[in-house]
């Protein structure tokens, strides 16, 4: 007899949530999470499948084509032969005033034909030209008074602002090593427009 009790026991599935129906019951509250999750998860992958079979499939084409503009800086036949980041003023007589330029890199830049030097210097972002000179041999550097990192000097055609104009420049550097190296730079460019022109 207790053989056959335990042969029966075994032969005893689980109850399924139909028979809690039945009897009025409810499912555990871990089976009833485990199955809501299950048809969560299978209505996403029905509903992601159905979602990306339904999404047309549209290539844009530019109504305009735009051909490439090469642009022309004027400095194409020029050499460059140093650079420094400076902060460029002008002084101006009439209300004896020193006034910003602008910040950008210093170039000096020698013709590969004519091998005279210019400074060329441009404002950062708008790339604006805020000096354009020719290096003269006359030109004197002086030191900025109270300040190892900044020099002043008269140009007597400086062509930035389009007409050739004679302008006082101030130039100022980050450190007083780079300021050094203008003076050589320009120094240099002084000599090479000397025998350019000689």
């Amino acid at each position: 007899m207790s053989e056959e009790i335990t042969g029966k026991a075994q032969s005893i599935a689980p109850p399924t949530s139909s028979v809690f129906a039945m009897f009025g019951g409810k499912k555990p509250a871990k089976k009833a999470e485990e199955d809501s999750k299950a048809s969560e998860s299978s209505e996403k992958k029905e509903g992601s499948s159905e979602a990306a079979d339904d999404e047309p499939k549209v290539e844009f084409k530019p109504v305009v084509q735009l051909e490439k503009v090469e642009i022309k800086t004027n400095e194409e036949d020029e050499d460059v032969l140093s650079k420094f980041r400076a902060k460029l003023f002008r002084y101006h007589s009439d209300i004896e005033e020193w006034k910003e330029r602008g910040v950008g890199d210093v170039k000096f830049l020698q013709h590969k034909e004519t091998k005279k030097v210019r400074l060329v210097m441009r404002r950062d972002k708008t790339l604006k030209i805020c000096a354009n000179h020719y290096i003269s041999p006359y030109y004197t550097l002086k030191p900025n008074i109270g300040s190892e990192r900044s020099w002043v000097y008269s140009v007597t055609a400086d062509i930035s602002d389009g007409e050739p104009e004679a302008q006082t420049l101030a130039i100022r550097f980050g450190n007083k090593e780079n300021a050094d190296k203008f003076k050589d730079a320009f120094e240099e460019a002084k000599a090479e427009n000397k025998s350019a022109s000689g």
